[in-house]
């Protein structure tokens, strides 16, 4: 049962049971019975309004950037009450995350066959990473290809897909390969 239904089962005009021992008996704060919310203020609420008719024009701001707009707007806000305040509208940016970590559900899993080999000379164990740069308006992948010893990058390529068979897809691309 929630606090706000126990609160309502409170019967003021009962004059057997004590406000105090009904509290007592709910499990809720006696205090709980007599607050009442203030809301905001009117200050606070066209500052909401301008939070709301920013983020209508530029719905990939988040509070940092919703911050650094209003600041250059003149006004005086943290980014905490910033993302208080878009919390309380409901609102979130949008933008698309990355996709690196989601792995097709028929792949195997392989086990970790490095466990306990000592790597002690160059070209003895490689690795590969991906990691992702965001941009303006997405992101870009960057894959390199190490030796675990030396940590020396054998070679690398960015590209705007993770797609295996379109090597770069038309975007600005680069690679790179260092023998070593």
């Amino acid at each position: 049962m929630s606090r706000a239904e126990r609160r309502a089962m409170v019967e003021r005009d009962r004059p057997a049971l004590s406000l105090s021992r009904q509290c007592r008996l709910l499990s809720i704060g006696r205090s709980s019975l007599y607050y009442e919310p203030k809301g905001e203020s009117a200050e606070t609420l066209a500052l909401m309004r301008r939070i709301d008719e920013l983020f209508l024009k530029y719905p990939f701001y988040g509070a940092r950037q919703m911050v650094r707009h209003l600041r250059r707007e003149g006004v005086r806000i943290g980014c905490r009450r910033a993302a208080r305040l878009m919390r309380l509208l409901g609102l979130q940016a949008v933008y698309r995350a990355p996709r690196t970590s989601d792995r097709h559900p028929e792949h195997r899993v392989w086990p970790y066959l490095l466990k306990g080999l000592r790597i002690e000379r160059p070209d003895h164990v490689w690795c590969a990473d991906i990691t992702y740069i965001p941009v303006r308006r997405g992101f870009l992948y960057l894959v390199a290809i190490m030796d675990w010893a030396s940590r020396h990058v054998l070679a690398w390529r960015l590209s705007n897909t993770l797609d295996e068979g379109r090597p770069g897809s038309g975007a600005p691309s680069a690679s790179s390969s260092a023998s070593g």
